[in-house]
């Protein structure tokens, strides 16, 4: 099968198409911080990800960690130390997804003096 008959599968616009829970998640601020942070850091653990990404709780890291291993982004490897080490790591497919990712920060970075002042000149009307 093609690359055009795979995506031919696929509707976002459709309620029931499952696509829409990956884009919910790939789209998600906390996704998006690990998957940055565990490309520029390689092999991290949960400890060195939350001191890297500032406001995120342990809750949203475990919750956000495992659904990502859930969906093959990331590789999660336990090391039987005491206490045991627990590290993460982006699979190939994660990798894949960096790079998009990768895309999405740049555009935000370049452009983020216009949305500012488009903000800006919205409020002032309201």
């Amino acid at each position: 099968m093609d690359t055009d008959q795979v995506r031919s599968r696929w509707d976002a616009t459709k309620g029931a198409c499952p696509t829409r829970q990956v884009l919910g998640r790939i789209g998600d601020t906390w996704t998006v911080l690990v998957i940055s942070t565990l490309e520029k850091g390689g092999t991290l653990r949960s400890g060195q990800l939350k001191s890297i990404i500032e406001g995120i709780t342990q809750k949203m890291l475990t919750q956000t960690l495992r659904n990502l291993e859930r969906d093959g982004v990331v590789r999660r490897d336990v090391v039987p130390t005491v206490p045991v080490t627990v590290s993460y790591t982006l699979t190939p497919l994660g990798l894949s997804l960096a790079a998009a990712v990768a895309t999405m920060r740049t555009w935000a970075y370049d452009h983020m003096d216009e949305i500012t002042a488009a903000r800006d000149e919205y409020d002032a009307n309201l």
